[in-house]
């Protein structure tokens, strides 16, 4: 354990043809706080060598296998503490130190955050367990809890936002490949859970990140899914291993369909085939019954710290009406330039609900409606002048928010 009494980190991050998403990323995780952490990129050969001015441990990886891809982010991980995020998805300033913390706690062998949606403010998974047949169930946590499974359900950590004890990870085999998408994180909280029955999973909700719905593999803008097919093998290999039943998954993933049909972003005729894949998916995983993975990997290259930021002054916050958006982002660009962190906000006169997201400039940026929803719980329409609304909205974003 390093002075700082943090554990040693590896940030294993895995990507597949999305350099774009993959750059904002990175450049999220470089401005990470925790005092002792690497960074490991598993990325198609492509985008394996993006930010060269960045020293990271670098792989080459092409197979759409995300189980595959997060082990080999592990086998070059030296840190105490593994934790893993999604090329699609950005880290909130703070976000590797709160998720590791925990860890420090030997009897805490798996963390998970709060991960918000694609607009940046509201949330897409919080706390939750996992069942045997791959279904959740929520918790209601407000500050950081450790958790041991109940009943056999151990708390659930998604893919995107979630760390493990290394020594941990690697009892149990790492991650699955037998699960190429879907329920493969799942899979291996409920390995952990059996291995390890008096295990804690440390719930963070100060761990924050906001995960995209970049196209990829069955997936097209917006998160409209095309193919289910691995959805349905990965969740009948996972009721067959956990000894549950996948059959809720049709009636999920009907209603996932139609909510996209209703947004107008699929067609109508399209649900039937794309349900049939699902189907195909089941049948294929129904007949499998893969042995848990053995781990016999060769120790990983030595740790390569990433350098920490020189602290240079307050972070910087900017607001005011979109017109005014030449001038502020000028402004946000300098502070970025000097090396402090940056937060804009741009308003315009009118109900817009609001969104948040790291620029390429490296500052967070947040635009919406002076009378717009911005916060989850908020009504439609809030009613607040403006210099209200921005103090609101300082006090909210990354880097601010309690």
């Amino acid at each position: 354990m390093p002075p700082s009494g943090m554990p040693s980190t590896s940030i294993v991050v895995i990507s597949r043809h999305r350099p774009q998403a993959l750059a904002r990323c990175l450049t999220a995780l470089a401005a990470q706080t925790h005092p002792d952490f690497e960074i490991v990129l598993v990325a198609d050969p492509a985008s394996a060598g993006i930010r060269p001015d960045l020293p990271l441990k670098r792989l080459a990886f092409d197979r759409a296998n995300v189980s595959a891809a997060r082990n080999e982010g592990l086998a070059l991980a030296a840190g105490e503490v593994v934790l893993f995020i999604d090329d699609d998805a950005l880290a909130a300033p703070g976000w590797a130190a709160a998720l590791a913390a925990p860890l420090a706690d030997p009897r805490v062998l798996a963390a998970a955050g709060f991960t918000r949606g694609p607009d940046g403010l509201r949330w897409q998974v919080r706390a939750e367990r996992i069942t045997r047949s791959g279904r959740t169930l929520p918790l209601n946590i407000a500050e950081t809890t450790l958790l041991a499974p109940e009943k056999g359900n151990p708390v659930s950590t998604i893919g995107t936002n979630c760390g493990f004890r290394r020594e941990a990870l690697l009892a149990i085999g790492g991650f699955d490949p037998a699960f190429a998408y879907y329920l493969d994180e799942s899979d291996v909280n409920l390995r952990m859970a059996a291995r390890f029955p008096q295990g804690l999973t440390a719930v963070v909700p100060e761990a924050e990140v906001i995960h995209g719905a970049a196209p990829g593999a069955g997936r097209g803008e917006a998160g409209v899914p095309g193919d289910l097919t691995v959805i349905g093998r990965s969740a009948a290999i996972f009721a067959a291993r956990h000894g549950g039943d996948a059959g809720w998954l049709r009636a999920s993933q009907r209603r996932r369909l139609l909510r996209h049909m209703v947004a107008g972003r699929l067609d109508p005729f399209a649900i039937a085939p794309i349900l049939a894949t699902l189907e195909r998916g089941l049948a294929e995983g129904r007949g499998l019954a893969p042995a848990p993975p053995l781990w016999s990997r060769s120790p990983p290259p030595p740790f390569r710290p990433m350098p920490r930021a020189a602290a240079t002054g307050e972070p910087l916050f900017l607001g005011g009406w979109h017109w005014q958006a030449p001038a502020l982002r000028a402004g946000a660009a300098r502070a970025v330039a000097e090396g402090r962190p940056a937060a804009l906000l741009l308003l315009t006169p009118s109900f817009l609900p609001h969104r948040l997201t790291l620029t390429d400039g490296g500052w967070w940026e947040q635009c919406g409606g002076l009378w717009g929803a911005s916060q989850p719980g908020d009504s439609p329409v809030v009613f607040l002048g403006r210099n209200a609304r921005i103090l609101r909205e300082r006090g909210n974003l990354p880097g601010r928010r309690r």
